[in-house]
């Protein structure tokens, strides 16, 4: 993969060549950022332009022998670890690497959800076994095939047991010569702080709203409308952009599911709330989830609107049109609490909650904020 291919991220792409021109590249690199953010392409992005034979000055060139077997991660030098159900059969990551190719290679923005369900094991418990750790120190241990370097991608370390994470831990302080761990997280809480003391962080921060929209319309052909709508719900995920951007029409839908929120809940119109109610509930939960990240959305726009900052405004046409009307109502008294109760019904989502339960309290609680005087 090139820099090229991962939207943004413009000054760590350029900390990481100058490592590379400066010939000083640590041994131990953690990637941090979220799942189905650029952290995982950013590793193998990083390992292309460390065997490139042609570099660029920006990038690898993606054409020499080298490319080519990093583009389908099939580089001798390079080595995959990566989560994976436990069970009697499957106790290491290799019989699973082909697997875990054909899923990076389809969704380069890969999540745990996508990488599960591409093994068919969504409700088995992701795991890096012991086993692993073990398989990790013998392979480091051969010499190079091809390049100077061995590289060893650890994808979500976090999910190391207590016995392989102290095994890598040792490994990480008497690395074999021309070896490079690049670990990639996205729970920096979750590994133990002696592996964290002995990598480098490089840290790979959601995208910026105008980044996203750019990279929608520019790598994946959506309109300049849909873009700033896809933008201001996927809270700079990519990959949950992607996952909207399937979804046809959703964002359509979401902007009118929030008109009749808002309007009923303001006027308590109890057989209306039921009713939108039973459609929220019907929608899966990730795409409950991204509906509230909408609503938040809307909601900061109102209050940008509503102070006379209209030049933060992102939202446009219809969308623009009706904030414009309704964001009187959102102010320095009830924005706050608006926000924590639909950070709370998204929290509790994520939770399996009973959806109709939590919306049911949800439009109570939105329906007193509304009503709550603006202050004069």
């Amino acid at each position: 993969m090139r820099f090229d291919e991962i939207p943004g991220h413009g000054e760590v792409k350029k900390i990481l060549r100058g490592m590379v021109y400066n010939k000083r590249i640590p041994h131990a690199l953690l990637f941090l950022g979220e799942e189905g953010g650029g952290n995982l392409p950013m590793a193998f992005a990083f390992a292309q332009f460390i065997f490139c034979e042609r570099k660029a000055e920006n990038d690898s060139c993606g054409e020499c022998r080298q490319c080519l077997r990093l583009k389908k991660l099939e580089h001798p030098d390079l080595h995959l670890v990566f989560p994976f159900a436990l069970s009697k059969n499957t106790r290491t990551c290799d019989p699973l690497v082909s697997d875990f190719r054909i899923a990076f290679l389809q969704q380069p923005f890969l999540d745990l959800s996508d990488w599960f369900n591409e093994l068919g094991a969504e409700n088995k418990q992701p795991v890096i076994p012991a086993e692993e750790s073990d398989q990790i120190i013998r392979k480091l241990s051969y010499t190079s095939f091809e390049n100077n370097y061995k590289v060893m991608v650890i994808w979500m370390p976090e999910k190391m047991n207590h016995a392989s994470a102290n095994k890598l831990l040792k490994i990480l302080e008497e690395p074999p010569d021309e070896t490079l761990f690049f670990l990639v997280t996205s729970h920096f809480d979750q590994l133990l702080t002696t592996i964290i003391s002995r990598t480098q962080l490089i840290k790979i921060s959601p995208l910026q709203n105008e980044e996203m929209k750019l990279a929608l319309q520019q790598k994946f052909s959506v309109t300049q409308e849909r873009a700033a709508q896809i933008a201001s719900i996927s809270d700079g995920n990519l990959r949950s952009a992607l996952r909207i951007l399937s979804e046809n029409g959703s964002t359509i839908a979401f902007f009118e599911h929030f008109k009749t929120m808002m309007r009923y809940c303001h006027r308590y119109d109890i057989f209306r709330i039921t009713q939108w109610v039973d459609e929220i509930a019907s929608l899966g939960r990730e795409q409950q989830k991204y509906f509230f990240q909408y609503a938040l959305n809307l909601l900061r726009e109102c209050l940008m609107l509503n102070y006379g900052s209209g030049s933060l405004v992102h939202t446009q046409g219809e969308e623009l049109a009706f904030l414009k009307k309704f964001a009187p109502f959102v102010h320095e008294r009830n924005f706050e609490k608006m926000s924590e109760e639909l950070n709370l019904a998204c929290h509790h989502i994520e939770r399996n909650a009973h959806a109709k339960i939590l919306l049911t309290d949800l439009s109570l609680k939105i329906n007193e904020l509304l009503n709550t005087p603006k202050p004069q």
